[in-house]
């Protein structure tokens, strides 16, 4: 029997999906599962794609079943599970083997199993997986971060299985050790941002002009048909319109307003303060999913102080005014995309990974949870500039930043003049009206902590003196 070109452990929806697509498009595939019983049951229900299917009992057998150098797809559930999966394999893999997390990994623990296994002659991808269960069924976008060798050894399967834009394949390799699972924490941050910023335009949309979900999903969907056309505004139109089996009401309105999270959208967060690149859309999003998980909290919160006592938002031209919600979502967005790419600019010279910004902007531009038609521009606009300081100093967004400016601003002022919160969007409207200004006002700043700790400052005549006539001041 022929040996299978790639293995896969870990046989749960993502990873069954992911053997499926493999096998789909003409690649040999060794499985293992931990409880033999779904090894089985996997193998049974994959129909006409069995005769592309090795399934083993054994990790003993399924090592064996693959072609050297064996690349082993680990797609269990992320942390310590993962280093004991390495482990019970190590035993059984030979010179040049390469083990592969397909999980939502933190790339720190990436950089660390890559190099723990630098001097025993196996090595590391770590591979970053965006798409959901039906990305990993017919094409996710695929992140890989690993040594250039061992992308080769896996380019012809992962390049078969990626989804397909304009017959382009959205997989790339993208640098050494973390590079991959770094790139696809950034895409969870900006995704989450981008989230939090339709979820707020929805709250005008629903508390302030008081349309019905049907209503809403209405504008979503004419918004899908232009600038914002994507994934995440094409389900929201579909998940506003859809109605509840039970009650007969929209489904939208039946759901507990707690929103979960993983980790990943913290972890962007957090590695974005590590480097001091702002990321303030990341930042908001993930604070408002914290924010939201204290349902009781709030419940209490509105009993005690109430909602804002501000007039109902009226509007004198409605239609006018929805149009400003578009364009100031289009901005919002702007904002998000340009600080991920930040921080992604940051991460490769910290860490020496060279990191390809024209090709991650292709890689997600099908298959991921963010693709839209917006990141063909981004394409664009790293190609033309590659050393850009920042996305919105590009031409083609720096225009789309000065024609969305005012109605974002108009859409931030009067969500807070009515008490309806926008977090994210209005994290976007500062960021663009920080970073655009040249004297900012950080020089009190720089006095106050000179005058309470000594930290000294740089003035703007360069002149030899560095230290302000505070007297003694304060220590701290």
């Amino acid at each position: 029997m022929a040996q299978a070109e790639i293995g896969l452990i870990g046989l749960g929806v993502m990873g069954s999906n992911l053997a499926l697509n493999i096998a789909e498009k003409g690649n040999r595939i060794a499985v293992f599962n931990r409880t033999a019983a779904r090894t089985k049951e996997f193998y049974e229900e994959a129909g006409d794609l069995k005769g592309q299917i090795v399934p083993c009992e054994t990790i003993e057998e399924f090592v064996a079943a693959i072609r050297p150098p064996r690349p082993i797809i680990i797609m269990i559930q992320a942390g310590a599970a993962v280093d004991q999966q390495m482990e019970l394999l190590r035993p059984y893999l030979e010179k040049n083997d390469i083990m592969i997390d397909a999980g939502n990994a933190n790339f720190r623990d990436t950089m660390r199993r890559f190099d723990a296994l630098k001097d025993s002659g196996l090595t590391f991808i770590g591979m970053g997986v965006s798409g959901g269960e039906e990305g990993a069924r017919h094409g996710p976008s695929i992140m890989v971060g690993g040594t250039e060798d061992s992308w080769k050894r896996v380019e012809k399967v992962l390049t078969s299985i990626a989804a397909k834009y304009n017959d382009d394949p959205c997989v790339a390799w993208l640098g050494e050790n973390g590079a991959g699972h770094f790139v696809k924490t950034i895409h969870n941050g900006i995704e989450y941002a981008d989230m939090q910023m339709i979820a707020e335009i929805y709250g005008i949309l629903r508390d302030g002009l008081k349309m019905s979900a049907s209503e809403i999903a209405a504008v979503f969907g004419e918004w899908n048909k232009g600038r914002l056309e994507s994934y995440l505004i094409e389900i929201t139109e579909k998940v506003l319109a859809a109605r509840d089996p039970i009650s007969g009401n929209p489904m939208v309105d039946m759901i507990l307003d707690k929103a979960g999270q993983k980790g990943t959208g913290k972890w962007s967060a957090i590695e974005a303060q590590n480097m001091g690149v702002p990321a303030t859309g990341i930042e908001a999003a993930v604070a408002a999913r914290s924010i939201s998980s204290f349902k009781g909290e709030r419940e209490a919160a509105e009993t005690i102080l109430g909602l804002p006592a501000v007039p109902a938002l009226a509007v004198a031209d409605r239609a006018a005014f929805i149009k400003d919600l578009e364009s100031a979502l289009l901005a919002g967005k702007i904002g998000a995309y340009a600080q991920g790419f930040a921080v992604m600019s940051a991460a490769s010279k910290e860490y020496g990974w060279n990191l390809p910004m024209p090709t991650i902007a292709k890689i997600w531009r099908a298959g991921c949870i963010i693709r839209s038609q917006f990141l063909d521009a981004i394409t664009g606009a790293f190609t033309k500039t590659p050393d850009a300081a920042n996305l919105i100093v590009t031409p083609a967004f720096a225009d789309m930043v000065k024609e969305t400016d005012g109605a974002l601003r108009r859409v931030v002022s009067a969500a807070a003049l009515h008490g309806l919160p926008v977090p994210a969007l209005a994290s976007a409207l500062g960021y663009f009206d920080s970073y655009r200004r040249g004297r900012g006002t950080a020089n009190v700043i720089q006095a106050q902590r000179d005058f309470f700790g000594a930290h000294g400052f740089d003035r703007v005549d360069g002149a030899d003196s560095h230290h302000g006539p505070w007297g003694s001041g304060l220590n701290g």
